[in-house]
């Protein structure tokens, strides 16, 4: 008999996530053999810049021999203990480190195993502060319409993405959906360079409605991600902010993609110089290495719960690798690369680098209607037309992007019709030059500009 090769017999037992699997019988998975910096290499030994970050989460490059060496260390000492009742120092230290650097005002960390999990643990912690303040009938969540916060039931109901949350809406929470920022199609004729956040009245106007039956609001901080990159001012965070201590709402910023200097600053929050009441870590946190999230609280809250026993005020949430050894071996890597290596500095350099030749490279193409950044963060909206902004039919036009770049060496998942690079934040300029012209290849096939529809007549 012959022998299945690797794709087969992942395809034999596999059931990958995100995906349509019938699309594997045209596109078989590509298996990963190793990765060093921004490249992976896959069993054929054919490379692939990796300009997405594998899911956002892979902050510092793979194989990062920094990160590596501290979990090889930290794996001879502990792999894992329980987190109730037991402790480490590596979660102690990484405790103190992010006291240090997280918005002023957050002093409690509460350890889960992802980015949903760590999203369930602030609506639950919301939900009990006002049972247990006297507000019991604060039960509800606010959203961000085109909100993504996870995939889990709690964390699909504060999102507003139907194609992850429409068929579940049944096993879903009733909550409440605010009409979210679209600077790019701005219903009130603002532009980026001078907005006073008009669109702020739909919250205005669901606090006034709400409020008192509303015990949080949950949004992605000055970045939608997966709505397509989606960007809107600080100032909108800053009313939003004030709006929450007026009615007596949580704020809860979902930092998970957009933590640890992604947006230019170490938290998207610091754009706007505000504090969430609770705050959302993962991705970034390990960079890629280990699944860990960290849900990080102000003090007041912290003290609804504190209590003897038989009040029955202890927060009962927990996951068995809440605090793993490993992974807070990695997050603490992670702080000290970025401390000792100036990668904020350096990144913040390279992203404004890349704005210019961004724009020089697809600015002029037909298609392309924005090209959006915010750090390194860079994304390109593809239209139907420039001047109406009419998007693309519905063909998939993304993905057959994609899979062009792929072919080229490039790992470049784009969101519906938006392409965007979210690389490693010390990548080098020549790398994200390699990239910019195989995204470029790769567009032009799929959609030729009128110059290469000119060169291929």
């Amino acid at each position: 008999m012959k022998a299945l090769s690797m794709e087969e017999r992942d395809l034999a037992h596999i059931w990958h996530p995100c995906s349509q699997m019938k699309d594997y019988e045209e596109l078989p998975p590509i298996v990963i053999e190793r990765g060093a910096g921004v490249w992976l290499e896959d069993i054929h030994g054919k490379k692939y810049l990796d300009i997405v970050s594998s899911w956002w989460a892979n902050l510092l490059g793979h194989c990062n021999p920094d990160i590596n060496r501290a979990v090889k260390e930290q794996i001879d000492t502990l792999e894992h203990v329980i987190f109730a009742n037991f402790s480490h120092e590596g979660a102690i230290r990484l405790a103190e480190e992010l006291a240090d650097i997280v918005p002023p005002g957050l002093t409690k960390f509460h350890f889960n195993d992802n980015g949903s999990a760590a999203v369930e643990c602030a609506l639950k912690m919301s939900f009990q502060y006002y049972l247990q303040t006297g507000k019991p009938e604060k039960q509800r969540f606010m959203c961000l319409t085109e909100a993504y916060h996870g995939e889990t039931i709690g964390a699909l109901s504060v999102g507003s993405m139907d194609l992850f949350a429409e068929m579940y809406r049944p096993m879903m929470m009733d909550n409440i959906h605010v009409e979210a920022p679209d600077c790019y199609r701005c219903p009130y004729g603002e532009t980026r360079e001078r907005c006073d956040c008009p669109c702020f009245e739909h919250a205005e106007r669901a606090f006034a409605r709400h409020a008192h039956e509303t015990a949080a609001i949950i949004v992605e901080p000055l970045l939608q991600g997966c709505a397509g990159m989606r960007i809107y001012p600080p100032l909108y965070l800053r009313k939003l902010r004030a709006l929450c201590d007026a009615y007596d709402v949580k704020l809860i910023c979902d930092e998970i993609a957009t933590g640890f200097g992604r947006t230019g600053k170490m938290f998207a929050s610091d754009h706007a110089g505000i504090t969430p009441d609770i705050m959302c870590l993962s991705k970034g946190l390990t960079g890629g290495y280990l699944p860990m999230s960290i849900t990080c609280v102000r003090k007041n809250i912290y003290e609804a719960f504190y209590a003897d026993y038989a009040a029955g005020r202890a927060f009962m949430h927990s996951h068995t690798y809440a605090g793993n050894p490993l992974g807070c071996a990695a997050a603490r890597a992670v702080l000290r690369v970025m401390r000792e290596q100036n990668i904020l500095a350096r990144a913040g350099e390279t992203a404004a680098w890349l704005t210019a030749e961004m724009q020089d490279a697809f600015g002029p193409h037909p298609n392309v209607g924005e090209i959006r950044h915010i750090g390194l963060i860079h994304a390109i909206e593809l239209v139907a037309d420039k001047e109406t902004k009419t998007p693309l039919p519905q063909r998939r036009t993304g993905y057959e992007i994609y899979k062009r770049a792929l072919r080229r060496g490039l790992l470049l998942r784009p969101l519906g019709d938006v392409l965007y690079f979210n690389p490693a934040l010390n990548i080098t300029r020549e790398e994200l030059r390699i990239a910019i012209d195989r995204a470029k290849a790769a567009l032009e096939e799929v959609l030729p500009s009128a110059e290469r529809r000119e060169l291929c007549a």
